[in-house]
């Protein structure tokens, strides 16, 4: 990948480093927000020091009534809460009891939001501990939903709009935010939401929801985390003839006027946070995507999620399939079936790993990648007509125009699906899989539910039982001939927030792939034998926080490596340390 990025850069690399100032970021506890500083005696603060109405109002020091008999007291609470104290287990099961009696997900969303916007420590409690139930909620498939009607569902701004009529007051913009110290931002401009399509200003709910798993997931701080929607128009009709859009209703800008506004926002968030700030890219159209991730990514600490956290993710679910499937990756033939940002880049990272299992040059090992656009396979005969970022995978075969005859020509190990339309790994081409393999590795990747390119029920029945699988979204386990499957989801959510939690802990000033095959090896290194035993490929996300933590110490230990840490001396122990700075949602006792 940074290979591929290079060349977009004229031979600069992210380990050519400009040597100013790397202020800002860091993992300061502004709020006692993180484990380390759980049982200190906190003062609500806000703007002054909070008392009864105000208090209640605040989101971040509201505990409802958790409230004790003394703090009620102090913070003139008496006659503002009825007489009775619960305890923040109590009223997580009231919640937890409320929202299951909810049968649509988008209800269930809805409640969850509303209960950030007046109790955020019993928001993150609910999602830490019942990981499993709400991750398809505040996360995929349900934001997609969500995104698609957010203009009726809007109610109060949870991150910043930046839209083509801030241009030249960017810097003032970010400074309207009520945070000093931040230290991850999640930007979209909306254009590539999920498999939506273009959604515009209303794509807000991703960088909302993974902001959201950030802190639940990684342990990144609330008060650390700001949501971004850039907007430049959108070019969906349906949004733009909607009375209740609430972007801007014009088409969307491109060129030098998209261009000027996004490095405008880049050079502000700089200026404003500093250099050791992570900008998490988020569902930008393919030709932006790449563009920015090569432009920024020697100058800012960036991040591109779509291609980078799936290709890490993607990656650690092939290592594990390995104890499977058989072999070392070098033996497997890949065939994805879509050739944009997300499958290039799992395609460069999986190359990068047999590379340096293999001592070969990339160069070579791309050759066991075959990857499969609308109009085919891609091969070097159509090397004139692709778009860059394809041009490294194009190797000599003869045309093929549709995947079955691409599956059959070149009888892949690996099927990967990442191209956001739904049900193209057809009965024909899951049975030709099995057909030539013991245990077809398919991963059908693409989000929401509705565009994954086959159901785990489709990828058992068609290989008699006999397929590894996972997806991007959640299917429930499927029973064949009496053994009950358990698809592995092959979701970001077990990279990204423990990659960004490394980065923060080292005090990282930039993104390198090595960093992402130290993610995957540590996420394939959680997998355990009675995971295996199941068929999965990805540790339960119950576990999630502890594997992040490990990712997070694995990143860390990379980013010393390559000398792109700032935060010194190094922890003598990195998971520790990751585990000390992560948030816990457990409320605090008032001063």
């Amino acid at each position: 990948m940074e290979n591929t990025m290079k060349e977009m850069r004229d031979g600069a690399s992210v380990l050519d480093m400009d040597p100013k100032s790397t202020v800002g970021g860091g993992v300061e506890d502004v709020y006692g927000e993180d484990r380390a500083s759980e049982d200190q005696f906190v003062t609500p603060w806000t703007f002054s020091v909070a008392s009864g109405y105000s208090l209640l109002r605040d989101p971040r020091h509201n505990k409802g009534l958790a409230f004790t008999e003394r703090e009620r007291d102090t913070h003139y609470l008496r006659g503002l809460l009825p007489p009775a104290v619960l305890s923040q287990e109590l009223q997580e099961k009231k919640l937890m009891n409320s929202i299951r009696q909810y049968q649509v997900p988008l209800q269930k969303y809805s409640a969850l939001m509303e209960l950030e916007e007046r109790n955020e420590r019993l928001f993150y409690k609910l999602l830490i501990d019942h990981v499993e139930e709400l991750l398809p909620v505040v996360y995929t498939p349900t934001v997609g939903e969500a995104c698609q009607k957010y203009g009726s569902l809007f109610k109060r701004p949870q991150g910043l709009y930046i839209s083509l009529k801030e241009k030249g007051k960017i810097l003032e913009v970010l400074r309207n935010w009520p945070e000093r110290s931040i230290q991850v931002i999640v930007v979209t401009d909306g254009e590539r939401i999920l498999g939506l399509g273009d959604l515009g200003c209303q794509g807000m709910g991703i960088p909302v929801g993974k902001l959201a798993l950030y802190t639940a997931l990684g342990g990144l701080r609330p008060s650390a985390c700001l949501p971004i929607t850039i907007d430049v128009g959108t070019n969906n009709e349906q949004l733009l003839k909607d009375e209740f859009y609430i972007g801007l209703r014009q088409r969307r800008a491109t060129g030098q006027e998209y261009n000027e506004l996004l490095h405008e926002f880049m050079s502000a968030v700089k200026q404003n946070y500093g250099e050791k700030v992570v900008i998490q890219f988020e569902d930008f159209a393919n030709h932006n995507a790449f563009e920015l991730l090569a432009k920024y990514g020697t100058t800012h600490l960036v991040f591109n999620d779509d291609i980078q956290g799936t290709a890490s993710v993607v990656l650690a679910g092939v290592v594990a399939a390995l104890k499977l499937i058989g072999g070392k990756l070098a033996d497997h033939s890949f065939l994805f079936l879509g050739a944009g940002e997300a499958g290039t880049g799992i395609a460069e990272l999986i190359a990068l790993e047999m590379s340096k299992q293999t001592k070969s040059p990339v160069e070579e090992t791309r050759k066991k990648i075959w990857l499969v656009d609308s109009k085919g396979l891609i091969v070097s005969s159509r090397k004139d007509s692709l778009q860059h970022f394809k041009k490294p995978w194009a190797h000599e075969h003869e045309p093929v125009s549709n995947l079955l005859d691409a599956v059959k020509a070149i009888k892949p190990t690996v099927l990967i699906g990442s191209s956001g339309v739904g049900r193209t790994f057809t009965k024909e081409v899951i049975e030709a899989m099995a057909s030539f393999n013991e245990k077809p590795l398919i991963m059908a990747l693409s989000n929401p539910t509705s565009q994954s390119e086959c159901t785990a029920e489709e990828a058992y029945t068609g290989t008699q039982g006999r397929a590894i699988f996972a997806s991007g979204s959640p299917f429930d386990p499927f029973e064949y001939n009496g053994k009950v499957f358990i698809p592995g989801q092959s979701n970001n959510a077990y990279i990204f927030p423990g990659f960004g939690l490394g980065l923060v802990i080292s005090g990282a000033i930039r993104v390198h792939d090595d960093m992402l095959l130290a993610a995957s090896e540590a996420l394939a290194g959680q997998v355990t034998k009675e995971n295996f035993d199941k068929g999965m490929i990805y540790p339960p996300l119950s576990n999630i926080r502890k594997i992040s933590a490990e990712i997070a110490a694995n990143v860390a230990a990379k980013a010393y490596e390559l000398g792109l840490a700032t935060r010194l001396p190094r922890p003598a122990n990195l998971v520790k340390y990751a585990e000390s700075c992560m948030y816990t949602p457990v409320y605090r006792t008032y001063r």
